[in-house]
């Protein structure tokens, strides 16, 4: 069972690895469990990407109405949604709340999340969080955000914790930081496939630029 208070990158793991479908797909309802998790990671870095957990959370609750439409069969996996809003032309419809464009906001923030955890644990315990996190930010989500999101962002990183201080707060006890660090490797390499895919579908159905 997953605890509130620590991010189980297990999970993430399973969850990821379980929303591969066939070679090019991913499939919606597990991509959300284990995005479930990593919005812990927001929180438990700090009130600085509160404004992203938040903005995740609703865009969860739009992913799961969809899911319990009457359209619900398109909502299945990113493909086929994709590929049903497209043909059906609903992302130009006035008043209707597009999954695929709800989606590729959780898609943006999965980039910053993947590249801060991955340098986090790539870095010694001398590292800067500081400038690594907003290097990860101004890499990824920055260009997404309005300049004052951005320089608050920023500015908020400053009381991010020492490196030793930041992974107990994320993982909680020194148990658990091995193991987390033990299976890091395996759910940032399931992390960068399910991106990998999303990101290639956006490409192909020409969804990048959704206002």
């Amino acid at each position: 069972m997953s605890n509130e208070n620590t991010l189980d990158l297990h999970h993430v793991h399973q969850c990821f690895q379980r929303s591969l479908k066939e070679e090019d797909d991913v499939v919606i309802e597990a991509y959300i469990d284990g995005y479930n998790e990593l919005v812990k990671f927001l929180n438990l870095i700090g009130s600085v990407f509160s404004f992203v957990s938040s903005d995740v959370k609703s865009k969860i609750k739009v992913m799961e109405k969809h899911r319990e439409s009457e359209n619900a069969v398109y909502y299945d996996s990113f493909k086929k949604m994709m590929k049903y809003e497209k043909e059906t032309s609903l992302c130009d419809q006035n008043g209707f709340v597009s999954g695929s464009r709800t989606m590729l906001r959780l898609h943006r923030g999965l980039d910053f999340i993947r590249l801060f955890l991955k340098r986090l644990s790539e870095s010694d315990e001398t590292m800067n969080t500081c400038t690594t996190c907003q290097g990860s930010y101004n890499e990824t989500l920055a260009e997404f955000h309005p300049w004052y999101i951005r320089k608050a962002a920023t500015l908020a990183m400053h009381a991010l914790p020492s490196r030793p201080d930041l992974l107990k707060k994320i993982f909680g006890t020194e148990e658990s930081l091995t193991a987390a660090l033990a299976i890091l490797p395996q759910t940032l390499t399931s992390c960068d496939e399910v991106y990998r895919r999303v990101e290639q579908l956006y490409t192909d159905f020409e969804f990048h630029t959704l206002p």
